[in-house]
């Protein structure tokens, strides 16, 4: 790691790895988000004293929102075709946005397991506007493990 203790990352190199393998650079992520119920439980001690405890619950299943620019990156294009379409049995895959210091190292990684793609959006296009056109894909998956 090149980070010296103290330092933060910036916030404007990451990227999404499938499988393995980096197949895109991303513009934008939001939503990165996973969460587990809370269980209230409560009872009387041995005193008669209310006693009220949080016990950790089920896992709930996480999304998060990436958005990229438009381009000819094939394995991720093939990712959200195989999700939209429904052929789950090769659509489900475990993805890592991987979060690179200023050199492009790798310091963070929010691993995400039996990910998929749930919903695209596109940019508007309009003509005779020069702005780049990009994809916004929300990905859902069963189990993040932060690295």
């Amino acid at each position: 790691m090149s980070l010296s203790p103290g330092d933060s990352l910036t916030s404007h190199n990451f990227g999404l790895q499938i499988d393995g393998v980096m197949v895109e650079y991303l513009a934008e992520v939001s939503g990165l988000s996973m969460e587990q119920d809370v269980i209230t439980y409560q009872q009387n001690t041995q005193n008669g004293q209310n006693k009220v405890v949080n016990l950790p619950g089920v896992k709930k299943n996480g999304t998060c929102t990436v958005v990229r620019g438009m381009t000819q990156s094939a394995a991720f294009t093939e990712w959200i075709n195989q999700s939209i379409t429904g052929q789950m049995s090769t659509a489900r895959k475990n993805a890592s946005i991987i979060m690179m210091d200023y050199q492009s190292n790798p310091v963070k990684r929010y691993n995400m397991r039996n990910a998929w793609c749930s919903k695209i959006d596109t940019s508007t296009v309009k003509a005779g506007e020069a702005s780049a056109l990009t994809e916004t894909v929300t990905i859902v998956f069963e189990e993040l493990d932060i690295e």
